[in-house]
């Protein structure tokens, strides 16, 4: 979800917490530029009893920092299993779903595990979403993260709302229908940090079948050739990465290295 201002984001506050509400959900808001009065007082303005949800349990309202930013910082896979754990929670005390909020201003901030929030995003689809009763958004608040970063996280998510600002020299986002990601655009020394990211989340993925689509990709250097290729390779034997569109340089990087073959498997030879 992406705004530019107060009022778009009262306005999908209670729009997605009203929704909740309604269908008997349980709702968290992780706030980080907004003070969590602000968050109760902007329902409440909408005519939403949100001090009574709060009472009762239903809604609560937090920080970032006081919930999966505490201690040494961000970790993707500690924040999948929390969402696991908050699900379950929700259903043990009657509530059919969840609903989370989570604003994003963090990432743009020097704390450590920040780096891996594309990651994250990359993942969180088919780790999370695919398989529990739950409904998310993420708060892109133009005026707190630059046009580039809200782009390229933005990118990572199968729906969105709000206009980017023209679009990422590398865009990386999540296959729609089963595990894995496509990458479309051009590699280079300054997407290293995103390759990275892609790498990650290849690697970190449990399931057996795992694709990377390369189809848009338009040129790929051999450092980031070299970083995909290391995230087949580690990824738990057995499970090899799959690839749809290899570009004609990875393609000779097999046939120098035969002993990739194990680790990935090219679709459309």
């Amino acid at each position: 979800m992406i705004f530019a201002d107060d009022a778009e984001w009262a306005a999908h506050l209670c729009v997605f917490v009203r929704g909740g509400l309604e269908q008997g959900e349980r709702i968290h808001y992780f706030a980080d530029a907004t003070d969590p009065e602000r968050v109760v007082r902007a329902l409440t303005d909408a005519g939403i009893d949100a001090v009574a949800a709060v009472r009762r349990g239903q809604l609560s309202v937090s920080t970032a920092a006081q919930t999966y930013l505490a201690g040494t910082g961000f970790d993707p896979d500690a924040m999948i299993r929390l969402w696991h754990d908050a699900v379950e929670a929700a259903s043990v005390l009657g509530y059919r779903g969840l609903r989370a909020i989570g604003e994003m201003s963090w990432g743009a901030r020097d704390i450590p595990g920040a780096d891996r929030l594309l990651e994250y995003e990359l993942r969180i689809h088919h780790e999370v979403f695919d398989l529990l009763p739950l409904k998310a958004w993420c708060f892109y608040d133009r005026r707190l993260l630059s046009d580039d970063q809200v782009n390229l996280l933005a990118g990572a998510h199968l729906t969105r709302r709000g206009d980017p600002v023209g679009g990422p020299v590398l865009r990386v986002a999540p296959l729609l229908d089963h595990p894995g990601l496509l990458m479309a655009g051009s590699t280079g020394y300054d997407t290293r940090h995103v390759v990275a990211a892609a790498a990650a989340a290849l690697r970190g993925m449990p399931t057996k079948r795992v694709e990377l689509d390369l189809a848009g990709l338009r040129h790929v250097d051999a450092a980031s050739l070299a970083t995909l290729a290391d995230a087949a390779v580690s990824r738990p034997a057995g499970t090899p990465l799959r690839v749809r569109q290899a570009p004609p340089s990875l393609r000779r990087l097999l046939d120098l290295f035969p002993e990739l073959g194990s680790a990935v498997e090219v679709l459309d030879r």
